[in-house]
């Protein structure tokens, strides 16, 4: 049996879905009538999503760093479902080292996660799409750190830049066999327990033309749309979905210092 690739009916594997934007975004395609696949290392929480969600979903735990697992993840589900219609690659760690005191177990485990495992995924869920004939759709969570360097993320933001040029180069490849490929890169999105400081969120918001930090439920919304038969005619684009922080320098003032001294003059003269 092959699912319709109708907005609802599909057959979705969500990885990084046991908390925060990957939970949305479970959340937000199971509400659309989908079939979602709550796939993560952490079994508690992808089970406890898949509860929330019903009979429409199923939980897998899996490591994305391994590809015997993938290989497993991607037979039991074609052998439930009949097909996969949808990838999301939401599965990320994002630790914070000074460059000088990162080490290499750390630069390694980021980029395993972040890239190779999505790498290894999306080529598996690929070849099943294409023997399936499904116009498929793959999803890859980039960030906005992917084009904006910030100390202590030198392993992060180029795992990221890297995601955005897997993208493409995917895109290139796999579009004329029917299958889209986009990434979502979300500035900072508000998530239960991230270990931020009041004094990065502020800075962060100070850059922000919507003045706020993100919410999960933004994420969810764009990737719902990415997978989405309205989005055809998309492949290989990195949608910002940050507030506008990625526009510009949004802290500076105007440059014209005539500018600026008629607009003094004119709040002194009030």
């Amino acid at each position: 049996m092959t699912l319709s690739n109708s907005i609802d009916g599909r057959v979705i594997i969500i990885t990084g879905a046991a908390h925060g934007i990957g939970r949305e975004i479970a959340l937000e395609f199971a509400a659309a009538g989908n079939h979602v696949v709550v796939a993560d290392v952490n079994k508690t929480g992808a089970e406890a999503v898949a509860a929330a969600i019903g009979e429409r979903a199923m939980s897998y735990v899996i490591d994305v760093r391994n590809r015997a697992e993938i290989e497993r993840m991607v037979a039991v589900v074609v052998e439930r479902f009949g097909a996969i219609d949808v990838l999301v690659n939401n599965a990320g760690i994002y630790p914070n080292s000074a460059f000088l005191e990162l080490e290499e177990a750390e630069w390694d485990a980021v980029f395993d996660v972040n890239l190779k495992g999505m790498y290894m995924l999306s080529q598996a869920v690929a070849k099943v799409m294409i023997a399936n004939s499904v116009k498929g759709r793959i999803v890859n969570l980039s960030s906005g750190a992917s084009v904006s360097g910030r100390a202590g993320g030198a392993h992060y933001c180029t795992s990221k830049a890297a995601i955005n040029m897997l993208t493409k180069v995917m895109a290139i490849e796999l579009t004329p066999l029917g299958i889209t490929v986009n990434a979502i890169a979300p500035g900072l999105i508000e998530v239960p327990d991230a270990d931020l400081t009041r004094e990065y969120v502020d800075a962060i918001v100070t850059g922000i033309p919507a003045r706020r930090i993100g919410q999960p439920s933004d994420i969810a919304r764009a990737a719902l749309f990415v997978a989405s038969p309205d989005s055809d005619f998309i492949s290989g684009s990195i949608f910002f979905v940050d507030g506008g922080s990625s526009a510009g320098r949004t802290t500076l003032p105007l440059s014209s210092k005539k500018k600026q001294e008629a607009r003094q003059a004119e709040s002194e003269s009030r």
